[in-house]
């Protein structure tokens, strides 16, 4: 370790450490500590990391790979992301992944199983919490606005430029999430703005049992689904309007969801 690493630790053994009554931090000049959203897990393995690059916490994150690897004390691995349809996602230039909304894990099981370097768009307002400032900086994720229109409209306009060379997102059409777990919301015909304008592909994304990282309490082990569909090319969606557009993909969505949990 040297002098501006940035590190995390929470339930490890580290010399040199300050310590409260929670929480164990590296004592390097630039430190912060765990947001209590994720103070289930009982050990993250500590790691000492060029602040630059990588920042270490729930497991390996850079500009372009995302490794998860949260264990009990046990040693017992405690999330387990399957990816399934890879083979759908399109093997040249930029792209917009629509998924449904469960929980905060969402798109860090995307990244995970996603083999290309990817990014976010998130709510600004939750964008500057612990963890999820750095993670959102790192990925160079766009932060939106919701209550400013113009904002949110100069946001769409980036997406599309940055989609249409090359760049792959991940939109979340629903919004929001409130304890809905494997049932899709609304999807906002908004959100797909910035893939229309870009003329790329549209891929629908179902998460299945998401939710249980961050909204299952306990040490047990769990495993999420990421579910990569058929993609909706711009040929197929440039007479349509958005909210045609909306519809086949939580339709999409839905049937994969129910298909995979019945």
């Amino acid at each position: 370790a040297k002098e501006g690493d940035l590190a995390i630790v929470y339930g490890s053994k580290v010399q040199n450490a300050t310590v409260d009554s929670r929480f164990q931090t590296a004592t390097f000049p630039e430190t912060v500590v765990l947001d209590s959203a994720i103070t289930d897990y009982v050990d993250i393995r500590y790691r000492a990391v060029d602040s630059s690059k990588m920042f270490d916490c729930f497991g390996q994150l850079n500009s372009a790979r995302f490794r998860m690897d949260c264990r009990t004390e046990s040693g017992q691995i405690r999330i387990y992301t399957k990816g399934y349809g890879t083979e759908n996602l399109p093997k040249e230039g930029g792209y917009v992944m629509f998924p449904n909304h469960q929980g905060k894990y969402d798109a860090l099981g995307i990244i995970w199983t996603h083999k290309s370097p990817c990014s976010v768009v998130i709510d600004e307002a939750k964008s500057h919490t612990f963890l999820v400032r750095q993670f959102i900086d790192l990925i160079d994720g766009k932060r939106l606005k919701k209550d400013d229109i113009r904002q949110s409209v100069k946001v769409i306009m980036e997406c599309a430029k940055e989609t249409a060379l090359g760049k792959k997102f991940i939109i979340f059409p629903e919004g929001g999430y409130n304890h809905n777990r494997n049932d899709v919301q609304t999807f906002k015909p908004g959100a797909f703005k910035s893939a229309i304008k870009a003329k790329v592909p549209i891929v629908p994304v179902a998460l299945v049992d998401s939710y249980k990282p961050f909204e299952l309490w306990g040490l047990g082990s769990v495993v999420t689904q990421v579910h990569y569909l058929e993609p909706l090319y711009y040929e197929e969606y440039k007479d349509m309007q958005s909210w045609e557009i909306a519809g086949i993909v939580t339709e999409r969505i839905r049937n994969k969801i129910c298909q995979v949990t019945a």
